[in-house]
């Protein structure tokens, strides 16, 4: 059967944000006197954890983390106005995607943040709905996401794709039953991809690996 519906990932997809969040999280534990390295991030990333798990490990009072996460929040925030986290060729490829699928973002990106992300731009115009961290219980690597996405489209499994950067929203693809694309992104490139049906450079790729050109 073929592809009727695209669940993406927001960042690391769609808009160049993986690095940013690492550098804002990297930042606020930091002054908390916590070393969080990109492989340690790495780690708990995959494992669909928190990284403020390691100031808890130290013994920091928890209001005092609290406050981090806020301050965290906060240079996140700085980093997606000033940052150009912009991908090249997204928006033309999801206008001519949207020509044969039916399309929607599931996201662990919180609400707040992804509004900032997209204030400015025109992907969302070409998604039926949207799925942010609010919307779920359990996040990826769990298949909730992705099984609320293929509900709310009245969609089975194997009549969807999705479009992922990461091992963990790989792994929550997988553990929904639908066959997942990597795209390339460099923060993320250590990850383990095993399990994906296809690894593509950029997502100007993609509509030439679908059944339907966009041509």
């Amino acid at each position: 059967m073929r592809k009727n519906f695209i669940l993406f990932d927001n960042d690391g997809v769609l808009v160049d944000t993986e690095y940013w969040y690492y550098k804002a999280t990297q930042r606020a534990l930091g002054e908390l006197g916590v070393t969080l390295t990109r492989d340690e991030y790495m780690k708990i990333m995959i494992r669909g954890q928190s990284s403020w798990e390691l100031a808890r490990a130290q013994g920091i009072e928890e209001a005092a983390i609290q406050q981090k996460e806020a301050d965290r929040n906060q240079y996140y925030k700085k980093f997606l106005l000033t940052k150009n986290i912009g991908i090249p060729g997204v928006a033309e490829t999801l206008k001519k995607l949207s020509r044969y699928y039916r399309m929607a973002i599931i996201t662990t990106c919180h609400k707040t943040d992804f509004d900032v992300i997209h204030r400015n731009r025109s992907l969302i115009s070409f998604m039926e709905f949207i799925l942010v961290r609010e919307d779920y219980e359990k996040s990826k690597p769990h298949p909730e996401p992705y099984l609320a996405g293929l509900q709310r489209f009245g969609a089975k499994a194997n009549e969807a794709l999705v479009v992922e950067d990461s091992e963990r929203g790989l792994n929550a693809a997988l553990a929904a039953c639908i066959d997942c694309v990597i795209v390339h992104n460099e923060f993320t490139e250590s990850h383990d991809f095993t399990g994906a049906i296809h690894t593509i450079q950029s997502l100007s790729e993609l509509p030439n690996l679908l059944s339907h050109r966009s041509d």
